[in-house]
């Protein structure tokens, strides 16, 4: 009897340990799952360690991926139009990114179709011209940092011609000149932007062509640029003429170089990677953050800048803080026909999406 009652015990003893046993790996194995990192991928146009916009992007969601402990696949020299987005979107689907970054203008085009292969996938892109149900737009109002920059130029250029090097007449280009020649205007009616144009976001040998010849045959005192890399910029260095870069602060320049347009990228992405984990991700077509919440701005300024311009460049920066329209009316294109009357302004939608329009005061040289 004793012997039953102790194989009996020993048995349901066994259970117990069988039980714990069992409990314990499906807790463990559910934690295994559960730590597993969130997957994010980043496609970009150009290499990731050359200053400028790759770099500075690279930068920004390398931390906020940190931040929140997110393991961030990169795919970087993805040329557009090229059929290398897709195969990089697929790549990067099968290795578990749950959320996939579009980080140039173009890719938006090429993936409008692949996306919807990929439906538990957010997509979040450049452009704001084409939309998806799981693919949102994400940018910063760098035209903000524009109209400031041009403020700036319009009070250091004393031949009132200014020189602008650009990639492409696209929404978000001509955005940016629009903005900078306003600012130009608020400070100097009496002076123009000459615009060149290089027909792709990286080219050094134009970009550094048409900054020359905006010095030499436009007689711009001031260049700015709206490309990937700072090839204009050490052009007007070369020249000893005033410039204002993009998306980096740069070394190793001359007092020539007065500041630099920027955008914090990493508050930038830790914004919108915590919408993603929320699941707001895809609430909204855009997404969309300015200088009132430090997203975008000057860098600091050369010691050929006054205090008398800082302040009036400060003064300025409040009130765009206050959200000041830039694009309010009347406002003239460059053939002088009205296109936002006096009293309107333009919309966020018409902005993002379909800027086709150079206020007057901007040239175009072939």
């Amino acid at each position: 009897m004793n012997k039953f009652i102790n194989f009996r015990y020993a048995i349901i003893i066994a259970g117990v340990f069988f039980l714990l046993a069992f409990i314990l790996s499906a807790v463990n194995f559910g934690k295994t799952l559960e730590d597993q990192p969130e997957k994010i991928g980043f496609i970009i146009l150009g290499d990731i360690t050359k200053p400028g916009w790759n770099e500075s992007h690279y930068r920004g969601i390398k931390a906020a991926c940190e931040n929140f402990g997110i393991e961030l696949m990169v795919r970087d020299n993805v040329k557009e139009n090229s059929g290398q987005c897709p195969v990089a979107i697929r790549e990067l689907a099968e290795n578990g990114a749950k959320m996939i970054f579009l980080a140039s203008y173009s890719y938006s085009l090429e993936a409008r179709d692949i996306v919807e292969e990929y439906p538990k996938i957010a997509f979040a892109t450049n452009s704001a011209e084409i939309h998806s149900r799981n693919m949102t737009a994400y940018f910063v109002r760098m035209y903000q940092a524009r109209y400031l920059s041009g403020a700036l130029a319009g009070m250091k250029t004393k031949s009132n011609v200014i020189g602008y090097v650009a990639a492409m007449p696209n929404s978000e280009v001509i955005r940016g000149i629009d903005a900078f020649a306003l600012g130009v205007q608020r400070v100097n009616p009496d002076a123009k932007v000459v615009v060149m144009w290089t027909g792709k976001w990286q080219d050094e040998e134009t970009e550094a062509a048409h900054a020359e010849r905006l010095i030499k045959e436009a007689g711009a005192d001031v260049l700015t640029y709206h490309q990937d890399e700072d090839s204009t910029a050490r052009t007007a260095d070369k020249f000893g003429v005033d410039f204002i870069a993009y998306n980096e602060v740069l070394k190793g320049y001359s007092e020539h170089y007065l500041a630099s347009v920027v955008c914090n990228w990493e508050s930038y992405y830790v914004d919108i990677i915590q919408r993603y984990l929320k699941g707001e991700i895809n609430s909204v077509k855009n997404h969309w953050l300015g200088i009132d919440r430090g997203a975008v701005g000057l860098s600091n300024y050369s010691s050929a800048v006054t205090p008398d311009m800082i302040t009036k460049l400060d003064y300025l920066k409040q009130e765009l803080t206050n959200h000041y329209q830039i694009f309010s009316g009347p406002l003239y294109n460059i053939d002088g026909e009205i296109f936002c009357e006096e009293g309107d302004a333009i919309s966020d939608d018409k902005l993002l999406e379909d800027m086709n329009q150079l206020v007057r005061g901007v040239e175009i040289l072939e």
